[in-house]
């Protein structure tokens, strides 16, 4: 089986950055396309940042400029940089990776983490 574990959320001033850091270990054979989302209270859950295998990268409108995603493939691991933040950068951070292993046969299937929440405030 596979795991996602998240680490880095927490409160921050406006203006402030911080750093989150996802960690899959299990029976992998290789990660695909890594994404970080988020959901804010009372909206649905939307697509922040991706990075596929070649680091090739996509970000949301909202978060160019400001936030930068990144793996490290050696420790199966996909982080989140985060700068400038404000408070409309509060919510729920979600890990999610297309990984494939090898359980009983070989197959691709989707993850995601536990979440962490980010909280933007003054």
């Amino acid at each position: 089986q596979v795991q996602l574990v998240e680490s880095g959320g927490g409160l921050v001033q406006p203006g402030g950055s911080l750093t989150l850091s996802c960690a899959a270990s299990g029976s992998i054979l290789s990660i695909n396309t890594m994404a970080w989302y988020r959901q804010a209270p009372g909206k649905e859950r939307e697509l922040v940042a991706s990075i596929i295998s070649s680091r090739s990268t996509n970000y949301a409108d909202s978060v160019k400029g400001r936030f930068t995603i990144s793996r490290d493939n050696a420790k199966n691991t996909v982080y989140l940089q985060m700068n400038s933040l404000t408070p409309a950068d509060t919510a729920v951070y979600y890990c999610n990776a297309d990984i494939w292993t090898m359980i009983v046969t070989q197959s691709l299937r989707n993850y995601w983490g536990q979440g962490t929440q980010v909280t933007v405030s003054s």
